[in-house]
């Protein structure tokens, strides 16, 4: 691919040009490591690093044609072309966009944001398109999926132009639709800046990634910058259960429309009947019988009803398909054990995802089993949440076994020393702390006895623990696969 560079700057708020920009540009990149001869390299401030202390380097011997920068650097090349923007994060967001033909303007792009649902919500609006005959794309933090090509995800939003080279993608394999987490990082950082939304999906807000944003009110501000953005032609779907969802139509353009379980809203659900392998939900009076467990789950496919209705799908077609529709790898995933007991896997890594999930436990064993929770919290991030987390998951369960997560470069026993010092002395007596995961798991479907159930949060999906930055394979349905062969 190549483009002239004055065609792709033409996308950008440019503050001046120095240098011809009539260069041919064989490629756009933002990593120096990664520059190669014909480049347009774009100098980015990160957190870590500023990438303009290596513009010097990469447009040395013949490597980048032409530089996208805030500030120009002392030493400046004739046969260089360097553009100064006022924020070149922000303006690579653009050129990613304009470097692969501004696709998202070529799909009808939904966007899902909140603090928990995002993966469910965003992996069961493709399987929608998917099962109603449409090609569609998924960008989650589980795995990305060009209609049906899987890709390994890295991160829950993708960087500009990975992201931008996705969608590209989705475009040239015939997909009409694609489906996309939202995370917080990805709004302040100006990830989805440069993309055209077809509509936008708020699931809820609760306590997380204070270790990044400082403050809730931030954490708020993220997420309802994607809102702000939104063209007058897209939809804004949000929960009015969640105390922030009207909070984010506030300022939208957006056609707005709302979901609920407990008030009137254009998407109205009531959970009829609840097991743990499956629900009658109510959709706007229509009955249908689904794979999911759980008001939370309730509250996701709430969502993707009314996302699909808002997409045009027929009505009846949607009933229909919500019932084939499957939970997603690691969330609220149930398996029986061969003694009777039942074990869950859940991503639940927050404060209010363990009240969600431990909650549906109840409602559905009521006082005929019991709860036997392993819980831990990932190191090196919000450690306000450690001790809410251990109290909440005390309160809800019968035992409760506090164990690692991922500890990154923490030590395992600082971050359950933590999480310790929300118990009472009520919950540290039906408490143990075992730092061996694997262990913990074992411990607790020792304790299970038939009608029990056994909940292991907080890494779901995942299949690896990372101790000291280095990723060890760890997955905790195997490690529940391999204690159930064991009990037959």
């Amino acid at each position: 691919m190549e483009k002239i560079l004055s065609n792709l700057i033409s996308a950008i708020s440019v503050k001046a040009v120095v240098g011809s920009p009539e260069k041919v540009i064989t490629n756009v990149v933002c990593d120096s490591r990664e520059v190669k001869p014909g480049c347009l390299f774009v100098a980015v401030r990160g957190v870590a690093v500023d990438a303009h202390q290596y513009i010097p380097q990469v447009t040395a011997q013949g490597g980048a044609v032409a530089v996208v920068c805030e500030t120009l650097p002392e030493i400046i090349l004739p046969e260089v072309c360097y553009v100064v923007v006022d924020d070149s994060t922000v303006a690579l967001a653009h050129l990613a966009s304009e470097w692969y033909d501004r696709p998202s303007e070529k799909l009808a792009l939904v966007g899902v944001t909140g603090t928990n649902g995002k993966t469910t919500t965003a992996t069961l609006l493709y399987e929608m398109a998917q099962l109603l005959g449409h090609k569609a794309g998924l960008l989650s933090t589980v795995r990305n999926i060009v209609d049906r090509e899987v890709i390994p995800a890295k991160q829950t939003t993708p960087d500009h132009l990975t992201l931008n080279r996705l969608l590209h993608r989705m475009v040239e394999a015939g997909c009409e639709y694609a489906f996309m987490e939202v995370s917080s990082h990805a709004c302040v950082q100006h990830r989805i800046d440069g993309l055209k939304f077809k509509g936008a999906i708020f699931s809820n807000l609760t306590r997380d990634h204070l270790d990044f944003h400082k403050t809730v009110e931030n954490y708020i501000k993220a997420k309802k910058m994607f809102f702000d953005a939104l063209p007058a032609d897209a939809f804004a779907l949000v929960n009015v259960d969640d105390k922030n969802g009207l909070v984010m139509l506030q300022n939208t353009a957006a056609k707005r429309y709302t979901y609920s379980l407990r008030t009137m809203a254009d998407f109205k659900g009531r959970i009829i009947e609840s097991r743990l392998n499956g629900t009658l939900l109510s959709l706007n009076e229509h009955e249908v019988e689904v794979l999911f467990t759980g008001k939370f789950n309730a509250y996701n496919l709430l969502s993707v009803f009314g996302a699909s209705i808002l997409l045009g799908f027929p009505l009846q077609d949607v009933l229909v398909k919500m019932s084939m529709l499957v939970p997603v790898a690691g969330r609220f995933q149930t398996f029986l054990s061969p003694r009777g007991y039942t074990a869950i896997v859940d991503y639940a890594h927050t404060p209010d995802a363990l009240v969600n999930v431990l909650g549906s436990i109840r409602e559905v064993i009521g006082d005929k089993g019991k709860i036997i929770t392993v819980v831990g919290a990932g190191g090196n991030r919000d450690k306000g949440k450690r001790p809410i987390m251990a109290k909440e998951a005390a309160l809800r369960s019968d035992r409760l076994i506090l164990t690692s997560d991922n500890p990154r470069f923490e030590n395992p026993e600082d971050i359950l020393h933590d999480m310790a010092e929300g118990l009472d002395d009520e919950a540290r007596r039906k408490t143990l702390k075992i730092t061996d995961r694997k262990e913990a798991i074992r411990t607790a479907a020792q304790f299970a006895e038939k009608g029990d159930v056994v909940l292991v949060a907080g890494k779901g999906h995942e299949d690896y623990q990372e101790v000291c930055g280095v990723k060890h394979h760890f997955d905790d349905r195997e490690v529940i696969e391999e204690i159930f062969n064991e009990e037959k």
